[in-house]
C-alpha cells in the first residue's frame, strides 16, 4: 500500500518514528523502496520520474532546485505543479522560512513539506555548514518559523543542523512530522542522503552521518576485478559465451 502524508501525520500522533532517504534514479528508488523506506526525497523533474517509477509504496518528495521559487510565489507554483504533473511526485519540498509559498501551494493541493535551519541551497549566505539556532534569537526564530509553516499548510518540516534540543522543542510544539538530518534523535522521523548511508562517497562525512555499508569499496573492487581480467583475457570465458 502506498504511503500518504495522512500516514506521516497519524505516525506522528502514534509516536511511531519513520525514516526517509534521498534517491535520484530507478534501481536506487527500486531497492529502497523494496526495503520498506516510506519517504524518498529526490531532486530536479527528470530524476524524479525515474524515482516515481521505482518506487510504487513510498511517498515521493521533489526536493525544488534553488532559483525555482525564490522569486516569486507564482514561479514557485508552476515549479511545484510540474513535480506532480510530470515527474509524478506525490509532495514537494522547499528551503526556508516561506509561508507565504506554503499557503500558496497547500491552499491549491499541493502537499508541502518544509526545510529549516541548515538550508543548503544558500549555505553561502549562512557563511558555511555551521549548525543554526544556538543563540536563543536564532533559536526562537527557528521555533515561528516552524509554526508558521505548519499553519500554512505545511504536512511535515525537516530540520537540519540544529541543536538536539531546540529539535526537541519544535518537535514536541507542532501538530506534523519534523524530519531531522543532524538534529538529534528527538524528531519523529530522520533522512539521510543515499550516498552517505552507503558510503559512495570519498569525502568526509559529517558527525551526524552513519555509514551502513561501504559500497564505493565493492564498486571499485568489483570494477577493478572486471578490468583485470578483460585485460588479461581471462573474460569471457568458455563459461560466460555462447555456443
Amino acid at each position: 500500500m502506498s504511503i500518504t502524508i495522512q500516514d506521516l501525520r497519524a505516525w506522528k500522533s502514534e509516536g511511531r518514528r519513520f525514516a526517509m532517504l534521498t534517491a535520484y534514479d530507478y534501481p536506487t528508488a527500486k531497492l529502497l523502496d523494496e526495503a520498506g523506506i516510506p519517504v524518498l526525497l529526490d531532486e530536479m523533474l527528470h530524476h524524479c520520474r525515474a524515482v516515481a517509477r521505482g518506487a510504487p509504496n513510498a511517498l515521493v518528495v521533489g526536493d525544488m532546485p534553488f532559483g525555482s521559487y525564490q522569486a516569486s510565489v507564482e514561479d514557485g507554483i508552476r515549479g511545484a505543479t510540474r513535480y506532480l504533473k510530470e515527474a509524478g511526485a506525490h509532495a514537494v519540498k522547499f528551503e526556508g522560512a516561506l509561508p507565504e509559498l506554503a499557503q500558496a501551494l497547500s491552499s491549491r493541493g499541493i502537499p508541502v513539506m518544509g526545510h529549516l535551519g541548515l538550508t543548503p541551497q544558500s549555505v553561502h549566505a549562512m557563511g558555511g555548514y555551521r549548525v543554526q539556532g544556538r543563540t536563543d534569537a536564532a533559536a526562537l526564530k527557528l521555533v515561528n518559523d516552524a509554526a508558521e509553516l505548519e499553519q500554512a499548510g505545511a504536512f511535515a518540516i525537516v530540520l537540519e543542523g540544529v541543536p538536539m534540543q531546540l529539535a526537541a522543542e519544535i518537535t514536541q510544539k507542532l501538530s506534523i512530522p519534523t524530519i531531522g538530518i543532524g538534529a538529534g534523535p528527538h524528531c519523529d522521523g530522520q533522512v539521510l542522503v543515499v550516498n552517505d548511508v552507503l558510503g559512495l562517497s570519498d569525502r568526509t562525512p559529517p558527525k551526524f552521518v552513519k555509514r551502513y555499508a561501504n559500497v564505493r569499496e565493492q564498486v571499485l573492487a568489483a570494477a577493478g576485478e572486471f578490468k583485470r581480467e578483460v585485460e588479461e583475457g581471462t573474460f569471457p570465458d568458455d563459461s560466460h559465451s555462447y555456443h
